[in-house]
């Protein structure tokens, strides 16, 4: 690419240095800084209003944007965190736990003593407890910190995304009110969870454990009876475990990003689904029972070894509306060749007129259908 087309792009790439870490951010650059300070919220857990970023010794203003303020590809900018502007009552991280002494012209930035030290903690699990959420994503952890614990039932929602923590002890059973666990990102594998307790979180809502090393999930994950969300992608799963059927108010399941080579039968079980994500496995078929979740609304199935769909899909999944068969060898062509073959064989099941009804189905469906034909077919 050429100099003139670097300069032509609509986005730079920065680095954002905070709290010992280099943040990489690609951006407009036409973008202000108060659209940049969003868009670090959730990198950071610092509210934008407790924001100052910094470049070249200068205070950058919100209303200005990157080119305004002289901020070009490359240019690395140092963020700065107000104390208390934490979302979700999180860490209070290295910015915030200074505190400025005046001496004459110059201000020298202290560390407060133990004992304050020791009120941020209290302050902190304060916060938490009357909000009922942990925030403690990207904060380099190891492991949970025992304080989480001293939260019990208040607790409604712990966020630990992107750390390394390596172990989810039982004692998160304590946690007996929780609705959603995000546990993206952490590279944990099967042998880190502990999932008697786990399995005992009767009011889980939303459980994640996307991107991490996950090579099966056990029976007990049917304990879990509450759950609607399901988001286990970017695994190394080979399958799922029958007692998914269990889940019987389970609206969404991502699974995409694994190697599992079947589904269960009793995936139909899960009546409430309405999105299902298996894009990116290993899947040769899937079993009739699909066609039993009448409440589906998208599947996503691009990226398998799929060379067929079962036809209940079509007669009974009547709310469908997305449909992504990308870089599979189910074609418009092959749904079409499928219901002729159907209905020369004079299948009892299906009517003769299947063909004809397949096709005003796939007519009527308002969102989008992705085949190896079509790339992009708004039918």
């Amino acid at each position: 690419m050429s100099k003139d087309d670097g300069e032509s792009s609509a986005d730079i790439n920065i680095t954002v240095k905070f709290s010992g870490r280099s943040i990489p951010i690609s951006i407009p650059k036409d973008s202000t800084i108060k659209q940049l300070k969003s868009h670090l919220q959730p990198l950071t857990n610092v509210l934008p209003r407790g924001q100052k970023l910094i470049f070249k010794g200068k205070l950058l203003v919100d209303a200005m944007t990157l080119k305004e303020s002289e901020v070009m590809n490359g240019a690395k900018l140092m963020l700065m965190a107000s104390q208390g502007l934490h979302q979700g009552g999180g860490p209070i991280l290295k910015e915030a736990q200074t505190r400025p002494i005046s001496r004459g012209k110059e201000t020298e930035y202290k560390r407060p003593d133990a004992r304050t030290e020791i009120v941020m903690e209290k302050d902190r699990l304060q916060r938490w407890k009357t909000t009922g959420v942990i925030a403690l994503a990207d904060c380099n952890l190891k492991a949970i910190p025992n304080e989480v614990w001293d939260c019990g039932s208040s607790a409604r929602v712990l966020d630990v995304n992107n750390n390394s923590i390596q172990d989810v002890p039982n004692k998160i059973s304590c946690l007996n009110s929780i609705q959603k666990l995000f546990l993206d990102g952490n590279g944990i594998s099967d042998e880190a969870i502990r999932w008697e307790g786990l399995a005992s979180l009767k009011y889980l809502t939303v459980l994640s454990f996307t991107r991490n090393q996950l090579m099966n999930l056990p029976s007990a994950l049917g304990s879990l009876t509450s759950l609607r969300q399901l988001h286990v992608a970017n695994n190394k799963l080979t399958s799922l475990p029958n007692e998914i059927g269990m889940l019987t108010r389970l609206e969404v399941l991502k699974a995409n990003n694994n190697r599992i080579t079947t589904v269960p039968e009793c995936i139909g079980e899960c009546s409430s689904l309405i999105e299902v994500d298996l894009s990116a496995n290993l899947l040769s078929e899937l079993p009739d029972t699909l066609g039993n979740l009448h409440n589906l609304k998208a599947l996503h199935l691009s990226n398998n070894g799929l060379k067929s769909l079962p036809c209940t899909l079509f007669k009974h999944c009547l709310q469908l509306a997305t449909l992504d068969l990308h870089n599979t060898e189910i074609t418009m062509d092959v749904l079409r060749q499928g219901g002729k073959n159907l209905m020369n064989a004079g299948a009892q099941s299906i009517r003769s007129s299947w063909i004809l009804e397949l096709l005003a189905l796939l007519n009527s469906m308002k969102a989008l259908i992705k085949t190896n034909s079509f790339s992009y077919i708004t039918l």
